[in-house]
């Protein structure tokens, strides 16, 4: 058995899925995943819990799993979260430096990143990252740690994830209730971008895109930061719906025509292809065009990806995507997807795959487990960091501690 201490377990609380990853630190703070747990979802929409005894289940039998494949014992999780009320916008912060010899200490720089959260959120909204970006030191840009450093005004960028409390807690009240503690909560689009993208890539400019079930997450990096997160509320399940209404099929036929012969793109191979339906006797009851099939599905995540690159474009960040497009989540699986996305954005698009993790080769290649995997890399970030080996983690401050405390 492995030793408990070194355990991190990232948990997805999805629409269509419930996925628990493994992962045991080795001493050079490398992350191993030696487990993985998966159950279908069933009391979660749109990313959030509806039906808190069937999502507990769901999320027990994920836990079960995973504890079983890894041979541990599960105690705590880095919960991912997600949702329409997810918000992310960009903030500066001001401090001025105090001390006779105008020297930058660690305290100062906690308190220009407290002065840069001390926003006007709504007051039912609760701050779930705030990411510094880059400090400035009398005017200087560019001060990724400005500790040490002589000055008179200190300020800094962060980039501040929120959401709803409530909403919020009623994920945490279900893992709790299962006597598991969480330890973080976590944004499931900057988790899938933990886990995507190199250093490298951060540093070009990168659009990380997860299309779950219930859910669109994305993420832009640049100049090795986050400059821009979003969550549309659409994904895999509003295409079955679709589906469903356009070929007026019942819904669990219609999931099963997109997994079977569904793509993202429309083509000539397809013009006059039919697909007939039969009944559980075999017997045939329905008659269904390919090509209208396809169209359906096509029209819904070019939508999908319209809207990101309309919020990208009013954001300015286009110019910055120099390394490119990165899909994962269970919608990165359809046929085509890339190809679409590459008409969409006009860039290079890459099917994202977990980058510096090893362990199960099944799990690392997928991209639906690519979110839980993120989650416990950044637990392992946020552990290296406690123990001061983890300059990557600088910029993901966790403001958890209110969450937890709340009823």
């Amino acid at each position: 058995m492995f030793d408990d201490s070194n355990l991190i377990v990232g948990l997805e609380i999805g629409t269509s899925k419930v996925c628990a990853a493994v992962g045991e630190q080795g001493a050079d703070g490398a992350l191993n995943i030696i487990g993985l747990g998966q159950s279908r979802s069933r009391g979660v929409r749109k990313g959030e819990v509806v039906d808190p005894a069937q999502a507990e289940e769901d999320v027990r039998n994920a836990i079960v799993e995973a504890e079983q494949m890894a041979d541990v014992e599960i105690r705590s999780v880095y919960l991912g979260v997600t949702g329409g009320h997810v918000r992310g916008f960009n903030n500066r912060g001001v401090h001025p430096v105090v001390s006779a010899d105008r020297e930058i200490s660690e305290d100062d720089v906690q308190d220009v990143v407290k002065n840069a959260k001390a926003i006007n959120l709504p007051t039912e909204n609760n701050v779930v990252h705030a990411i510094r970006q880059h400090f400035f030191v009398d005017g200087q840009d560019g001060v990724t740690n400005p500790v040490g450093m002589l000055g008179s005004r200190l300020e800094v960028d962060v980039h501040v994830v929120h959401g709803n409390t409530n909403r919020l807690q009623n994920a945490i009240r279900l893992v709790k209730g299962l006597q598991l503690e969480v330890d973080d909560i976590v944004f499931n689009g900057l988790a899938s971008s933990l886990a995507l993208l190199t250093a490298e890539q951060k540093e070009l400019g990168a659009l990380v895109i997860d299309i779950g079930g219930g859910t669109t997450d994305y993420v832009v990096y640049a100049d090795g930061v986050i400059k821009h997160t979003g969550v549309l509320a659409v994904g895999g399940d509003h295409v079955s719906n679709d589906l469903a209404y356009g070929l007026k099929v019942p819904l669990s036929r219609a999931e099963k025509l997109k997994l079977e012969h569904g793509a993202a793109l429309v083509d000539d191979a397809v013009k006059d292809q039919t697909l007939t339906l039969t009944n559980e006797l075999g017997l045939p009851i329905k008659t269904i065009n390919l090509e209208h099939l396809r169209q359906i599905m096509s029209l819904r995540f070019e939508e999908i990806f319209q809207l990101i690159a309309q919020d990208l474009e009013q954001a300015g960040l286009f110019d910055y995507l120099r390394a490119g497009v990165f899909l994962c989540g269970g919608g990165a699986r359809v046929p085509q997807m890339a190809s679409l996305a590459e008409r969409m954005f006009q860039m290079p698009v890459i099917l994202g795959r977990t980058n510096s993790i090893s362990g199960l080769k099944s799990a690392l290649d997928q991209p639906e487990f690519i979110t839980a995997i993120g989650l416990a890399k950044f637990g392992s970030f946020k552990t290296r960091r406690r123990e001061g080996k983890s300059p990557l983690t600088r910029g993901l401050k966790g403001v958890f501690g209110k969450l937890l405390q709340r009823p």
